[in-house]
């Protein structure tokens, strides 16, 4: 116990002396979970710039571009004469889609000549693509309703009979686990613990890497009497603290002062964080066990936890992926937090339905100690390759 505390306060004079290393471990962080919690306030992104192309300029030509202009999800905020003017500004970023009525509309809705509405997107930017499509189609849908009602009241069946007729089936949609539709209770938690899970792993490689570049391995082993793991763990502990207390307190920004929903248990969730931050120090520890190297240990660390904001499955499920990318998200610490805050605050999950991602969690603490013996014989011969 007198090493291992020997090499704590070793430690904890380094990160005392050092205002890069706390604006890392304790500035960045939390700016990352502010910054994503401002940009996701609105939850989801409404009136999304669109285009009218009216070709008929009649009376239900106006009134389907009011329908559409009063709609939240998208924003008329200009009218076209043509599609190729309409498509220049898709073009050219000012708008994300546009809405065509074709000539002579309102003379063959009323002859029942079956008009065709049709509506463009830009998937290229996914988000305000699909809004402006389901903001479209609902229009479309709601129009060809109304031409359907006023045909048939013009033949003469009654009004009571009509909306059986062009609704033969209500549908009632339930949103389940996000009623709200709000991308922020999604997204801002998950990117969150995605942004600590990478500083966490670059900087551990960063601190145990440092001591092979710098020739002072050899007294980091020294002070801890010889070994390894005493030497890993008196570094890592004060780290640990320190993410401890920086994860908590992103927890309470996001479910204490902005009120995230929390469907489950709170305690739960702040266990599963307390094991995320050692893994992901164990992770770290493991690539630096394999690529002694500081250049070499953060590129993989940086790498690795860049892509993890794609294979961990925040924006893409990883069950549609290709098997040799989908394999990388099991690799991932971050993986098994976003699984236990989506089952357990979103979807409200009992633990025992999670006890898995807890146990993967705890496994990376084993995985980080297979290949100590590897660092250490490079602590004893500290070689540098710039």
């Amino acid at each position: 116990m007198s090493l291992l505390w020997q090499s704590i306060k070793r430690e904890l004079k380094r990160l005392a002396s050092s205002w890069t290393a706390l604006i890392m471990m304790v500035v960045v962080p939390l700016g990352c979970a502010l910054f994503f919690v401002s940009l996701l306030s609105e939850g989801l992104p409404l009136k999304v710039p669109t285009s009218v192309v009216d070709l008929d300029h009649s009376a239900m030509a106006r009134q389907v571009t009011r329908a559409l202009n009063s709609t939240e999800l998208v924003d008329i905020c200009q009218k076209d004469e043509s599609y190729e003017a309409a498509m220049e500004a898709v073009r050219s970023g000012k708008i994300f889609g546009f809405f065509v009525i074709p000539e002579n509309f309102e003379k063959d809705a009323i002859a029942g000549n079956a008009p065709t509405l049709e509506y463009y997107t830009n998937l290229t930017y996914f988000v305000p693509g699909t809004l402006s499509f389901k903001g479209f189609k609902t229009i479309a849908v709601t129009t060809s309703g109304s031409v359907a009602k006023a045909k048939l009241s013009a033949v003469g069946v009654p009004g009571d009979m009509i909306m059986p007729l062009v609704q033969p089936v209500a549908i009632d949609s339930v949103g389940i686990g996000n009623p709200w539709t709000n991308y922020s209770y999604y997204l801002t938690p998950s990117f969150s613990f995605g942004c600590l899970g990478l500083i966490i792993m670059i900087f551990t490689a960063y601190t145990i890497t440092i001591e092979i570049k710098r020739g002072t391995s050899r007294q980091w082993l020294a002070t801890a009497g010889g070994s390894i793991d005493i030497a890993l763990m008196g570094k890592l502990l004060p780290q640990t603290a320190v993410f401890w207390a920086v994860s908590l307190c992103v927890e309470a920004i996001l479910f204490g002062f902005q009120h995230f929903p929390m469907a489950g248990s709170l305690g739960w969730l702040v266990v599963a964080t307390l094991i995320f931050v050692p893994a992901c120090q164990a992770f770290a520890t493991m690539i630096c066990c394999l690529l002694p190297n500081p250049r070499l240990a953060l590129s993989m660390v940086s790498l690795f936890g860049i892509l993890t904001f794609s294979f961990a499955g925040f924006s893409f499920p990883v069950e549609k992926m290709y098997g040799a990318i989908g394999i990388f998200s099991y690799l991932s610490p971050v993986r098994y937090i976003f699984l236990i805050y989506i089952n357990n605050a979103l979807n409200g999950f009992d633990v025992y339905y999670v006890r898995y991602y807890f146990v993967a969690l705890l496994l990376f603490l084993y995985a980080g100690m297979l290949f100590t013996r590897r660092l250490k014989k490079s602590c004893l011969n500290p070689v540098y390759v710039p």
